[in-house]
Parts: C-alpha cells; sequence; structure tokens
C-alpha cells in the first residue's frame, strides 16, 4: 500500500482533518490505494502525520459516511469498492463560474394554533430588510412578470452556492426555478418526453406527489426498492431508456445513504443504457456529523447524465415554495426554447429577496446556525426517546435531515399514535406496521424548540406507553 505522506499546507483555512480526507480520497479514485487494503490505525497515522487521533477519527468517519473506506469490527478500516468499472472515467476539477450577479445596495408568520414552531429557526428581521431593499429600490422591476426560467440574479446565487456547498458545477442558464418539487417535476416530465424518455424508475417508497407528477404526464413508472445502500441499481430496466428517480445522499423514508462506490455504479448504468439520473438532493445540508455528503452530480464528468433537484423550503421556511433544478446543457436548451409556454408561478419579490439574502452572506450564515441548532435537537431527541422509551422505541436516521424514523412497539393502531403525536403539536408520517405489532413512523423534529424536547417526548410517550404494555 501506498505510504500516506501527505504535506498539509498551513496557510489555507481547510481543516487538516479535510487535508488529510482529500488526500487519502484521491490516491483512493487514482488507484494508488487499492479495494480491501487496510489502513492505517488511527494511533499509527496520528504518530506518522503528527496530528490528533481525533483527527485522524473525523477524516476516516467522513471517507466512511461517503464510502470510500469501510470498519471492520475489531480489525480496522479498508478501503471499499469504489470504481465498477475500470473504464469509467474519474471526476474532473472544475472551473468556477465568473458570471456577474447585479450589485444590491448597501412577516410576521404565524404558525396554525396545534402545530409547535420554533422562532430561532429562522431570522425573519434579515429577510425583511432584505425584502424592504428590493421594494424600496427595485419597485420598478416588479410591475413586469418574472421570467419563466426564473430571475436571473438568483440563478446566478444558486450555481455560486452549488459549486461551493456541493461541488456541483452548472451556469445559470441550466438552472430552472419554479413553485415546488411537485411543479418542477412536472416541467421536467415534459422535457423528459420531449427527449425520447417514457419511463422513470421510482425509488420505493417516494414522496407521492413526484409520483403523481410523473405519473399525470403519462410516464410509465417503475418502482425499485430501496437497500441499506440506497436504490437496488441491479434492480434498474435495462435496455429500455430510462430516468431514476433517488435521494443518495439521504433516503427520507429509510434514511439510506448511497456510498461513493454505488453513486459511480449508478452513472455507469445511466451511461451504459442511455438513460438519466434525476438526484433528488432536498436536504443535503442538514447533515450533523461531519461535511455533507458530496452530490451524485459532482461526481459526474460531463455533466450530460445527472438532472440535480433541490428546494429551499427544509432549510429557510415551509412557505417558501422555492424550488429548483439543473438540467444538462442540451436538456437546457430544450427548456429554453419551449419557456414561453410556461408562466413563472414563484413570487418575483420572493426571488428577488432571496438573491439577496443569498448575495449578502445571510444565507450561508443561516445554514451554518441551523445545522448547529438542528445537531442540539437530534441530539436531545435521541436522549429523550432513549431515557422514556428505550424499551419500546428505536430510532434510526440520526446524522442528518429534519425527522427521524422511529420504531415503535405497540399493540395500538399506527393511526392513534400518529394522532397522539399530532396532538402534541408534532407533525408525523406513518410508513408501515409490521404483523408484530410494530409500527415505522417519520418523526419531524425540527420545528420543535430546544428546550421543549425533552417535557414533550416525556409527554408523547406516556400518551403512546398507555395500553402499550398490557
Amino acid at each position: 500500500m501506498k505510504a500516506i505522506l501527505p504535506v498539509f499546507d498551513e496557510k489555507v483555512k481547510r481543516p487538516y482533518y479535510l487535508q488529510l480526507y482529500d488526500y487519502i480520497k484521491e490516491s483512493i479514485l487514482a488507484g494508488e490505494i487499492h479495494e480491501g487494503e487496510k489502513l492505517p490505525s488511527l494511533r499509527n497515522l496520528a504518530k506518522s502525520t503528527k496530528l490528533s487521533i481525533t483527527t485522524i477519527e473525523q477524516c476516516y468517519n467522513q471517507l466512511l459516511v461517503e464510502g470510500y473506506i469501510y470498519s471492520k469490527a475489531q480489525s480496522g478500516y479498508y478501503v471499499g469498492r469504489v470504481l465498477s468499472d475500470p473504464g469509467l472515467p474519474l471526476p474532473i476539477s472544475r472551473t468556477r463560474f465568473n458570471t456577474q450577479l447585479p450589485d444590491f445596495e448597501d412577516v410576521v408568520t404565524k404558525a396554525l394554533p396545534s402545530m409547535q414552531y420554533d422562532p430561532d429557526c429562522f431570522d425573519f428581521n434579515k429577510w425583511k430588510k432584505c425584502m424592504n431593499k428590493i421594494i424600496t429600490d427595485y419597485s420598478p422591476s416588479l410591475f413586469f412578470e418574472g421570467d419563466p426560467q426564473g430571475e436571473p440574479g438568483l440563478r446566478t446565487e444558486i450555481s455560486r452556492y452549488l459549486y461551493m456547498s456541493r461541488g456541483v458545477s452548472c451556469t445559470p442558464d441550466q438552472i430552472i426555478i419554479g413553485a415546488g418539487t411537485q411543479q418542477i417535476t412536472s416541467q421536467l416530465a415534459t422535457v423528459l418526453r420531449k427527449k425520447g424518455i417514457e419511463n422513470i424508475a421510482l425509488e420505493n417508497p417516494v414522496y407521492t406527489p413526484v409520483r403523481s407528477a410523473f405519473r399525470d404526464k403519462g410516464l410509465a413508472l417503475t418502482s425499485v426498492n430501496v437497500a441499506d445502500n440506497g436504490l437496488i441499481i441491479e434492480k434498474l430496466p435495462a435496455n429500455i431508456r430510462t430516468a431514476a428517480y433517488v435521494s443518495p445522499s439521504n433516503h427520507i423514508f429509510t434514511g439510506s445513504v448511497m456510498p461513493v462506490g454505488r453513486r459511480y455504479e449508478l452513472l455507469s448504468w445511466a451511461e451504459n443504457n442511455d438513460s438519466y439520473i434525476i438526484e433528488d438532493d432536498y436536504d443535503s445540508e442538514l447533515r450533523y456529523f461531519g461535511r455533507p455528503i458530496p452530490a451524485l452530480r459532482s461526481l459526474e464528468q460531463n455533466g450530460n447524465r445527472v438532472i440535480y433537484l433541490s428546494s429551499f423550503s427544509s432549510t429557510l421556511f415551509a412557505a417558501m415554495k422555492i424550488s429548483y433544478m439543473v438540467l444538462p446543457p442540451e436538456m437546457a436548451e430544450m427548456f429554453s426554447s419551449m419557456a414561453g409556454d410556461y408562466s413563472q408561478t414563484c413570487s418575483k419579490l420572493e426571488q428577488l429577496t432571496l438573491a439577496m439574502f443569498m448575495e449578502t452572506g445571510n444565507y450561508q450564515t443561516h445554514i451554518k446556525k441551523l445545522r448547529k441548532l438542528y445537531s442540539e435537537k437530534l441530539t436531545a431527541i435521541c436522549d429523550a426517546f432513549a431515557r422514556y422509551a428505550g424499551d419500546f422505541v428505536s430510532l434510526k436516521n440520526t446524522s442528518s435531515g429534519i425527522n427521524v424514523i422511529l420504531t415503535i412497539s405497540s399493540a395500538k393502531e399506527p393511526a392513534a399514535l400518529k394522532k397522539e403525536a399530532e396532538s402534541l403539536g408534532i407533525p408525523s408520517v406513518i410508513l408501515s406496521e409490521s404483523s408484530t405489532g410494530k409500527t415505522s413512523m417519520i418523526f419531524y423534529y425540527n420545528q420543535i424548540p430546544l428546550e421543549d424536547i425533552d417535557p414533550l417526548i416525556s409527554s408523547l410517550t406516556d400518551l403512546w406507553r398507555n395500553d402499550t404494555q398490557q
């Protein structure tokens, strides 16, 4: 095995654990460290690099969660299977775009009475300042309809942000903005049909509005189950041009994460099958341990097979129905040619406000704050369920997103469990019920104030426990 001897740059702001991560990842991708090879122990690598064991552990954890390495109990860390096809090209470096955003000079919401809400989740004062600035200084533009593709200023800011945060390289012209995932999906279905794609492979389970949007456009639907390492690629159609809809960084219904090796296999499937991948990256920024996992779109060399979808609703506030997709260049040109057939349904005022919110750095600051707050909430949720209901409730998907998946061992009907959660203002979604009396539920914790989590979970589990043990 190649000796791990990185040279650290003390002049850059990138932490040592990420510099070491870069070095090991690039060595694996270049084939200098081979599949199955054992990596040095935490202690030995700390000694040879003069770094702390904690720093080495942070590096290994990031490589582990992305699938570059795997661990064996009582043995150590080993290099995983990364490239399924030796002929598959490696990712290439990307060039930052120098697009210009027009310079900007320097609401109170009311929750439903029965629902939990946390005012610390968003600083509406900063948002209001941006909105007031738009109304005061750019009001003439508000008299005219918005761009069917989305406001150019917002598309520019999104392209910059995607490059910096997700490694996704694109131009503003490749970005389409719409009012929510369902509208974006509907528009995408039209483009796919013009490209000759008549079949969609959907994760099972999948977000219902997405299924409805594709179905309503007349596309044939195929369901493909999701395993612990993501969509089962081997079950995708062969020799049939298809668009596969996946959420590789966090499948909301199972909590599965697709490791990097499987991501390359999926890219290879799309290339060999003349097909496309629709990557739903809806809450990628909200990962609380290690760095966010790189987008599937960032691994693609030519940018012609992956369609990237995301939304601001989980990072800003639910009423912010601004979603977007990044199309491959040829598809983007196709959409541009038919854009006149659509009217932009996103508020122009909100789009311009969001552009300013991002341009001034407020959005990036907000994301950092949100990660810290939600990680504290997640820890509190896990601790509270362990304390009050460890004997009949177990948790999954406890490292990212705005929810956890609960498995509740109870004689109660799932509908009763859901109703009791909602009686305390906690939204939830029933996933399944087994014949052994176990209910699987998506439990949303993001809007519960941090200080309320412990007493609220205590009250909830008291309700759930009632008659549970009879």
